[in-house]
């Protein structure tokens, strides 16, 4: 299999987690895609989704699935979205397709995050994929000298707005051993708005799509 159907094998394995007459949080990126064309051609109906870009909205209302506006959902039960990295305990990194601020947002309110992927995107330590952060633009020098510090070289993405109006800085060299606390430490940082480290809103279950058939991984829900 190459890597788009590994992609498509998990978006089609993601509708078990999907409930009729629920609200479903949906995250963005090309695995997703596939997961909304899945679900679109499941005959599943869905209450309707919580998106965490324009982009998946206008596939999502395209297949006749309403989307709600986070002022009408205090909870959701599940959010699929996929990562660019993920690492044994289910830490990701994500925001290569510049929407971490809003998947983030929508991880907030879901009780469960299924993370599909292919993979490649398995890994042991994070950091190899260069860490995205969202980033209001009159903080980016001051953050890239940060970023230095920790021997990080960030360079802000180029021709890149966000949904949110910002920039994104994309970060290399890192070595990501304690993301938790490395999430913790970024995102006090003043002028980042999102950094695309996702500890606190870890994967509660991935599945990992692989030439064998999709494996799924289950993850405590609390640091040990």
């Amino acid at each position: 299999m190459d890597q788009h159907q590994l992609k498509r094998q998990v978006a089609q394995a993601a509708l078990e987690f999907v409930h009729e007459g629920e609200v479903l949080g949906v995250g963005t990126g090309s695995t997703v895609d596939l997961f909304i064309e899945a679900l679109a051609g499941s005959g599943l109906r869905v209450l309707g989704a919580v998106s965490s870009s324009e982009r998946s909205s206008r596939q999502l209302m395209a297949a006749g699935i309403p989307v709600l506006d986070t002022a009408a959902v205090q909870r959701i039960g599940t959010y699929i979205d996929g990562a660019d990295e993920i690492d044994p305990r289910g830490h990701m990194i994500k925001g290569g397709g510049a929407a971490l601020t809003r998947e983030k947002i929508v991880a907030d309110l879901a009780e469960r995050f299924v993370c599909i992927a292919d993979a490649s995107k398995c890994v042991d330590v994070l950091g190899r994929f260069p860490l995205p952060v969202e980033v209001i633009p009159m903080a980016a020098p001051q953050l890239i000298r940060r970023f230095a510090a920790l021997g990080g070289v960030a360079r802000i993405r180029e021709a890149c707005v966000t949904d949110n109006g910002q920039q994104i800085l994309d970060v290399r060299g890192l070595a990501i051993t304690d993301p938790l606390a490395m999430e913790n430490e970024v995102s006090a940082w003043p002028g980042v708005v999102t950094v695309g480290i996702f500890a606190r809103h870890k994967a509660r279950v991935a599945l990992i799509g692989a030439p064998e058939g999709v494996r799924r991984l289950d993850f405590p829900q609390q640091e040990a």
